[in-house]
């Protein structure tokens, strides 16, 4: 354990040299950034409207209760926000009714959702007079959203790999694979001090992710188990597109095409119908992938994802029983 460790911090200083190390760092936490400011929630995808202040207060709460509203002074401070670029519709009292005022470039949805809220408070129509039955799936995060942050969990994965084979490559540079032969330092604590600062840095990676974009109510427990499931085949296939790469480029080329396999397990996922899944189940990435979106949901179980995380191993060990003879040749 002690050899390990000591490999383990010689790698984290050498990772702060490195440009291409730190940008593989730094690169989910920016993602993540941009995910959560471009990203709209829910809340946000509704039409928003913008009233004045001193509109009848039954009017304004009548509004609040079906849309967004933003309250201004005057009818001019509310007309310059209609012309803002996104799309706000201005609802003004006119003697003894209400004009709708727009831009004239909003999608026909906010026109049409303007005035039949408008059309519905004139009418006297409420929600308790209403014989609609409103279900609820609970759903408080916007499907688009989670979709972009389990990519992301994917790519920072990944990365990972990208990591180690890096470092791999640096090793054979300096001739310290060789060197270690001849060390108290055996071949399997190698691997291990190797691998454990890429999933260290990647855990890390996606737990401050998860924070940035307002993932901070899921289960942890279960996203860390299928992340250390899912790291553990990155790792491998880091290792060795790393022991059979020459230079940075090659083994960061290499293992990028390990993407393949991982854009095409999110898009089977994300397309397939129902009774096309099982053609995804060779795929550990399918997997992870499955599991994370349960889990960001919210609607993940310990049996699903148990499933899904004894799949990503099993996968997993067949790779590197594969990939074993490979591995202790380039070490020798």
């Amino acid at each position: 354990m002690k050899n390990i460790l000591k490999i383990f911090m010689r790698d984290l200083k050498t990772a702060r040299r490195d440009s291409m190390a730190l940008i593989i760092i730094i690169m989910p936490i920016v993602l993540a950034i941009g995910i959560t400011l471009f990203t709209p929630g829910l809340a946000d995808t509704t039409v928003n409207l913008a009233l004045l202040k001193n509109d009848d207060p039954a009017h304004i709460q009548y509004m609040e209760n079906f849309a967004k509203v933003e309250l201004f002074d005057t009818r001019q401070d509310a007309i310059a926000r209609v012309q803002k670029r996104d799309d706000v519709a201005a609802v003004i009292r006119k003697d003894k009714s209400y004009e709708i005022i727009l831009q004239g470039n909003e999608p026909n949805m906010v026109e049409n959702y303007a005035a039949s809220l408008s059309a519905l408070y004139e009418t006297g129509q409420t929600i308790e007079a209403s014989n609609v039955t409103l279900y609820s799936f609970g759903q408080s995060t916007s499907p688009i959203k989670t979709m972009l942050v389990n990519m992301l969990i994917s790519m920072t994965i990944m990365l990972a790999g990208m990591l180690i084979a890096i470092s791999i490559v640096g090793e054979k540079a300096d001739n310290t694979i060789n060197a270690v032969n001849v060390t108290p330092v055996s071949q399997t604590e190698f691997v291990l001090g190797k691998t454990l600062l890429g999933g260290f840095i990647a855990l890390v990676s996606i737990i401050i992710a998860l924070l940035i974009t307002g993932y901070d109510d899921i289960n942890w427990l279960m996203i860390l188990l299928v992340g250390v499931s899912s790291m553990a085949l990155s790792l491998i296939i880091g290792f060795l597109m790393g022991l059979m790469s020459d230079d940075v480029i090659e083994a960061a080329t290499n293992v990028k095409m390990i993407m393949l396999p991982v854009a095409g397990s999110i898009l089977g996922y994300e397309l397939l119908a129902a009774n096309w899944q099982w053609t995804m189940y060779w795929s550990p990435f399918y997997w992870a992938y499955k599991a994370n979106q349960l889990v960001l949901s919210k609607t993940a179980d310990w049996p699903s994802v148990l499933l899904s995380t004894g799949m990503v191993l099993l996968l997993t060990l067949l790779v590197y029983f594969a990939a074993k003879p490979k591995i202790r040749k380039g070490l020798s």
